[in-house]
């Protein structure tokens, strides 16, 4: 299917302005969470966009500075694994796609979210999961998302090394409960997470 094909079928029908919105870093167990809100010009193609999760990280980069270069606008959302501590993971989820969209320059006319929908936006809505794989603007939105995120994971490694999250992210990978289980938490661990407390390895 052509990612770009569910986008310009809501322009026919008048909907010019889209945005996609989507998140990184809803499950890690550090750091933060990650929302991107893109709006592509009509007529953009990007070669090779597609769901952030189905790019290998060096062509993530590529993609993220063409999809910077080329999109209409975009708006950024990042909540703290504090406040994910405070408001739970969902609450904090939605919260930074909220911000993402009134970080935008202007309202869109429709947004199309992965899997959510964000109640307290003015603006029509269409949701559904895995948008990222049908809709060319959230696919746009799962990039920017993923390695603005990653980006900020790497910073934090160098200021809590003993984690490795250069290379985990923050995900629950064996390694990472590993160390979690040696050094107990740091200050960027969502103490809120039962994987994070307890320390003790699921396997």
């Amino acid at each position: 299917m052509d990612i770009y094909q569910y986008d310009n079928s809501l322009r026919e029908k008048g909907l010019k302005k889209i945005a996609g919105i989507d998140e990184a870093g809803r499950g890690p167990l550090a750091g933060p969470v990650v929302a991107a809100a893109v709006v592509l010009p009509e007529g953009v193609r990007i070669d090779g966009l597609r769901d952030s999760k189905k790019v290998p990280e060096n062509e993530r980069e590529h993609l993220f500075a063409k999809i910077a270069l080329l999109s209409e606008d975009i708006g950024i959302g990042i909540i703290s694994n504090e406040d994910i501590d405070r408001l739970n993971i969902l609450k904090s989820t939605k919260l930074a796609m909220k911000y993402a969209v009134e970080n935008l320059s202007q309202l869109p006319d429709i947004l199309i979210i992965d899997a959510v929908t964000l109640t307290s936006i003015p603006v029509r809505q269409i949701s559904f999961i895995k948008a990222e794989e049908i809709s060319s603007s959230v696919a746009a939105a799962s990039i920017v998302a993923k390695v603005l995120r990653d980006n900020i994971m790497i910073s934090y490694h160098k200021q809590y090394p003993n984690y490795n999250f250069i290379k985990n992210k923050g995900y629950a990978t064996k390694e990472h409960l590993e160390l979690l289980k040696i050094y107990g938490p740091c200050p960027i661990h969502r103490k809120s997470f039962q994987r994070v407390m307890t320390l003790e390895l699921p396997f």
